[in-house]
C-alpha cells in the first residue's frame, strides 16, 4: 500500500471522527499523473449531491501537459464510489451542523486507487496550540533519550 497524496491540514485543523475507504472514478491521464505524484488534496472536501458523493477542491495536474484531452480541467468535481448505506450516513453527517467530510489521503490497494474520508469536528485555537505543545514535548524527550 503506497500513498500518493495526504492532506496534512486536515488532521491539524479537524479532530477525525471516523474514517471510510471510497473508490474513486478518474480519467487514464489523472491515473498516471497520480501515481506519479502529481495530486495535491490541500483544501479538499466531500460533498453528497442527487445520491452520489463528489471529491471537491481536489487538484491532479497532468503528467504530460501537451497530451491532454481539450478542455481538461485538473480541479474538477469526481465522483467517489461509495455503497448506499455508505451514503446514507454520510448524508446523514453532511446535514447536522459542526461536521466536515473531508478527503484525507490517496493510496494504491491491489493495483486501485483508494481516498480515505474522514468525518471531521472542527478544532479550536487552544485545541490546535495543546497539539503543537505536545509534539514539542516529544520531540525534546526523544532528543534527551538520543544524546
Amino acid at each position: 500500500m503506497s500513498n500518493f497524496a495526504e492532506n496534512r491540514k486536515a488532521y491539524f485543523n479537524y479532530e477525525i471522527i471516523e474514517k471510510i475507504t471510497a473508490g474513486i472514478e478518474l480519467l487514464g491521464i489523472e491515473v498516471k499523473a497520480i501515481k506519479a505524484g502529481q495530486m495535491s488534496l490541500d483544501g479538499s472536501y466531500v460533498i453528497i449531491r442527487g445520491g452520489e458523493a463528489f471529491l471537491i477542491g481536489s487538484n491532479i495536474t497532468p503528467l504530460q501537459p501537451k497530451n491532454i484531452p481539450v478542455g481538461y480541467d485538473p480541479r474538477r468535481n469526481r465522483k467517489l464510489l461509495l455503497t448506499k448505506k455508505e451514503l446514507k450516513k454520510l448524508a446523514g453527517i453532511e446535514s447536522k451542523k459542526g461536521l466536515t467530510i473531508l478527503a484525507l489521503s490517496v493510496y494504491n490497494i491491489k493495483g486501485l486507487i483508494k481516498v480515505l474520508i474522514g468525518i471531521g469536528k472542527g478544532k479550536k485555537k487552544f485545541d490546535k496550540r495543546e497539539n503543537i505543545k505536545e509534539k514539542d514535548l516529544d520531540r525534546e524527550a526523544r532528543r534527551n533519550m538520543k544524546g
